[in-house]
């Protein structure tokens, strides 16, 4: 690919804003609070350490070494090294995985739109009108679209970097506002000490897999934005600052919502509504409540359009490099599926709503618990076994010792981990 990042800064901040999304702001703290805080953090970190950074280093390691999309670049690596062709099929799936994700992720984007225009939008009100939640989606994607038409340095690049530094300095404000209105005694404890004698096995397992899907790793977005890094950058330091800076921004997150939601006496562990139902609640009791409100939606539509360039930018890589489509129209052609497949979401939440499951629950648990399982699981298969262990060494620049250690966590750790967040829940109903 001819396109490349500028510099370490700039590829940086574009792979922490694939990896901060929505998962980051808006599901990580609804999680925490269905799950009982502070042990689910525990476990949340856990899978980092043993899926997540691996993961995105055989990802990182396989897109510069292969220069193009996902599936093109494992197929080249692979062909280089001897092994099967049929390993691209993983970068297809994760290409496909992707689609699928961003058209339900445009609809709850679609959302956070709303709430920034409005944020006393009731919540039932936005649901029961699908004309209004079309409108929005095709609003999201529009913007989502008009980023990566304009390419790697004056769209996803630029993007980055005038969202990124935008999101930190609103969640930073809106944690002095929580720590200024709210109960900051009550999240430290929520938070940060474990209560174990609660905690149950799904706990556990929920947080393992949101530490891995959190991130993004598994659709392939890394081995495509790799493709455009340089031979100059440290895919190692990458990895770690993509990963930190999602994980700091995740526990942030903790710190803007559940002190208002303590000081309010609202319930944390209201699930998926805690963010658009609960969190409205607790801003209309406090002073300058509208303000904070416009600023934290804000914050989600920043978050969330950060996060879905890179899922379409997955598809149009694809498209540009085995088709040889030009780069707005792949865009286009990418956002308009989505906005089509996305509108069954839109009809769940309202006309479809009686159907059990609807057709947004499906398209969700086929993606998360199978589709991208399937997807990371053949990528840390194939650079742990399929790959010879130099191609990571020299790509990520390990000692031998490193090396060793990160193709024994891709050929057992992450698989075994992989495997017991995707099927355990099934056995644990």
């Amino acid at each position: 690919m001819s396109e490349r990042w500028s510099g370490r800064a700039g590829f940086v901040l574009a792979t922490v804003a694939s990896a901060v999304g929505l998962g980051s702001i808006w599901k990580f703290p609804y999680e925490v609070g269905q799950n009982g805080g502070a042990a689910f953090v525990l476990f949340y970190i856990a899978g980092l350490i043993l899926a997540v950074i691996p993961l995105m280093l055989a990802e990182f390691a396989i897109g510069r070494r292969g220069g193009g999309d996902a599936a093109s670049s494992i197929a080249r690596v692979a062909a280089a090294h001897g092994a099967h062709r049929g390993w691209m099929a993983a970068g297809l799936l994760g290409v496909a995985s992707g689609v699928l994700v961003l058209s339900f992720y445009s609809v709850i984007g679609g959302w956070t739109l709303a709430y920034a225009i409005d944020p006393w939008l009731p919540y039932e009100a936005l649901l029961a009108h699908p004309g209004r939640m079309s409108a929005y989606h095709a609003l999201f994607l529009a913007l989502t679209a008009a980023v990566v038409a304009r390419g790697i340095g004056g769209g996803i690049e630029l993007a980055a970097k005038l969202l990124m530094p935008l999101l930190v300095l609103l969640m930073l404000g809106l944690a002095v506002y929580g720590a200024a209105h709210g109960d900051v005694p009550a999240t430290l404890r929520f938070l940060f000490k474990p209560e174990l004698a609660g905690f149950s096995a799904r706990g556990a397992l929920e947080a393992l897999g949101l530490g891995f899907f959190s991130i993004g790793v598994g659709f392939g977005l890394m081995i495509t934005y790799a493709a455009y890094a340089g031979t100059d950058l440290d895919l190692r330091q990458v990895a770690l600052w993509s990963v930190g800076a999602d994980t700091a921004i995740s526990l942030l997150a903790g710190f803007a919502v559940f002190p208002l939601v303590f000081a309010s006496g609202l319930d944390p562990a209201s699930g998926p509504g805690l963010v658009f139902v609960t969190l409205p609640i607790a801003f209309a009791r406090m002073p300058f409540g509208g303000l904070a409100a416009v600023a934290f939606f804000g914050l989600l539509a920043v978050a969330a359009l950060a996060s879905a360039i890179s899922m379409l930018e997955l598809a149009v890589a694809l498209l540009m490099r085995r088709y040889r489509w030009r780069r707005a129209p792949a865009a286009a052609l990418v956002a308009g599926v989505c906005f089509v497949t996305g509108l069954a979401t839109v009809f769940s939440f309202n006309q479809w709503s009686h159907w059990s499951p609807t057709p947004y629950e499906l398209v969700d648990h086929l993606t998360s618990n199978l589709l991208l399982p399937i997807g990371g699981l053949a990528i840390a298969l194939f650079a742990g076994w399929a790959l010879p262990a130099s191609v990571l060494s020299e790509e990520l620049r390990l000692s031998p010792r490193g090396g060793a250690r990160l193709r024994w966590l891709l050929r057992w750790a992450a698989p075994a981990l992989i495997a017991v967040t995707a099927l355990a829940p099934a056995v644990l109903r």
